[in-house]
């Protein structure tokens, strides 16, 4: 794999993320709500390599800045793409009047111990088995 180079460094920083909606409702059932905000989340400056909306949450292979912590990223990802959903499907208000569309918790783990090639095909997995079941 190719190092990314960095203002003032060189190197890989890859992690895999994932997050839940809160309550774990389905909020990304409807194929359209699930392609924004796939879009929305490649629009967040950070280099996603793969990347899984599911219905209830979401699961990212990224190389974040060699500078930046996994707590920092996570708080960029789950903040801005709370905001730009909320902006962009107001009905979301709905279901979440106080604005918060994720849980507090979250799952991050760099992908040291395992090849970026394993977490790739473990979040690709998760889309085929969604899509086994709902068909």
């Amino acid at each position: 794999m190719d190092y990314i180079k960095h203002s003032h460094s060189t190197g890989n920083n890859l992690h895999h993320f994932q997050w839940c909606t809160k309550y774990r409702y389905k909020m990304f059932r409807r194929i359209k709500y699930a392609e924004h905000c796939r879009n929305i989340l490649h629009m967040i400056a950070i280099a996603i390599e793969e990347l899984a909306v599911m219905p209830d949450h979401i699961h990212i292979a990224a190389d974040i800045p060699t500078d930046m912590s996994q707590s920092k990223a996570i708080q960029l990802l789950k903040g801005r793409s709370s905001y730009e959903l909320f902006r962009a499907i107001p009905e979301f208000r709905l279901r979440y009047p106080k604005g918060s569309l994720w849980s507090k918790g979250n799952f991050k783990d760099s992908v040291g111990r395992i090849t970026i090639e394993t977490a790739k095909k473990y979040i690709r997995d998760q889309q085929l088995t969604l899509n086994k079941f709902t068909n």
